[in-house]
């Protein structure tokens, strides 16, 4: 176990993090806090839920103690708007410790908002890529005075099309800098932008690059449509928290209507919502307050909550990659968890051609939503 101490975190910070029982540092923490500490660039490649936030935003928050007050020194690129308030909200404590001031800006929401708090002196911006480019060209932010730079999840901004926006942005900032970077993967067009943008970047890698299925339970349940809902339903109150995965917008609204009718406190969240709606769904599943969140696989890339117990496939993923990125949910963060998949009569095969790319030899198994089993699925076994 290595302590934040050990790290040459500051005691400020460390005092923050205990608050917050937060005491000995993941993997990825370990290894990337000391180089970026000491000022080097950094490419981690590590998956979402391994801490990384910490990892870039400890030495971030760190090297601004000194820094000059009300002029923005760090920029944080990220690709989603749900990713930029996350992230927002996990170092604002931190920053706090050091009289430091952070701030999440993003599309879709009021820009002239921004550029008021942004004008009353903000050092760190957490931004996706296309909003910040905006206050930038408006003279609202100046990359002049900043001296650190952070790509979060930059495989992530290449799957989305923002590499583009992320290079026009890194183009901009002339003076010297540091820039850390992280990603699952680094080849590619990640590969490219590491090499045009870091100077002598110092690598760290943990675990894999993808969620493996051995980090979870899995089971394959077949349902009928009419009962689908309530299978749903049983399963979701056998846990505190699930996120179930329907293919699209209309089909996540229904469901959660549906569930709301079977008194489990369900919301929709997909790119239809108005960006304070998707907030709050988010922030209540967080909390606690809504123990189900049904989404779409492209909300859900911003979707980064712990004790996450079940993944709920209520429609059956495209591939064997979406498959394990949407029950990457519930293994976070070292963690375990159940992923369970819906299989109507028509969509057999499909699951099958999945499972065998899975390797995941596990029966599919018949259930209505009165079946006892449903309320402990990880305990019930399948080919028995």
């Amino acid at each position: 176990m290595t302590l934040f101490s050990d790290l040459g975190v500051a005691a400020p910070v460390v005092s923050v993090l205990k608050e917050r029982g937060i005491e000995s540092a993941f993997a990825i923490q370990e290894l990337a806090i000391p180089d970026a500490l000491a000022g080097r660039d950094v490419c981690g490649k590590a998956k979402t839920g391994s801490g990384k936030t910490l990892a870039f935003g400890i030495p971030t928050v760190q090297a601004l103690a000194d820094a000059e007050r009300g002029s923005v020194q760090a920029l944080m690129l990220v690709p989603t708007r749900e990713l930029a308030t996350q992230v927002v909200e996990e170092l604002e404590p931190l920053a706090r410790s050091l009289n430091l001031k952070a701030l999440a800006v993003y599309g879709g929401a009021d820009i002239d908002k921004q550029i008021s708090k942004i004008s009353k002196g903000i050092e760190i911006i957490v931004a996706t890529p296309g909003r910040l480019i905006d206050l930038i060209e408006r003279k609202a932010v100046s990359v002049f005075g900043v001296n650190h730079v952070v790509i979060d999840e930059a495989d992530r901004m290449a799957d989305m099309g923002f590499l583009p926006q992320v290079e026009w942005v890194l183009r901009h900032i002339e003076g010297e800098h540091q820039t850390l970077l992280f990603s699952a993967t680094l080849d590619g067009a990640v590969g490219s932008l590491i090499t045009r943008y870091q100077t002598d970047p110092v690598f760290h890698e943990v675990a894999s690059d993808d969620v493996t299925v051995e980090n979870m339970t899995h089971r394959f349940i077949q349902v009928h449509q009419m009962d689908q809902a309530k299978v749903a339903a049983a399963i979701a109150n056998s846990v505190d928290r699930t996120i179930v995965f329907c293919n699209t917008k209309r089909a996540c609204d229904k469901l959660a209507a549906e569930l709301d009718k079977l008194n489990v406190a369900a919301q929709a969240i997909h790119g239809d919502l108005r960006q304070r709606h998707r907030e709050k769904a988010l922030e209540a599943f967080s909390k606690g307050e809504t123990s189900v969140l049904v989404a779409t696989d492209v909300a859900a890339r911003g979707i980064h909550v712990d004790d996450v117990e079940v993944v709920v496939h209520f429609d059956p993923p495209d591939d064997h990659k979406t498959y394990l990125h949407r029950s990457g949910r519930t293994a976070r963060a070292g963690g375990s968890g159940l992923a369970v998949s819906f299989v109507r009569w028509n969509q057999e095969l499909h699951v099958k051609r999945l499972q065998k790319r899975l390797a995941l030899d596990i029966p599919i198994v018949e259930m209505f939503s009165n079946d006892p089993r449903l309320s402990d699925l990880v305990s019930w076994d399948p080919a028995a």
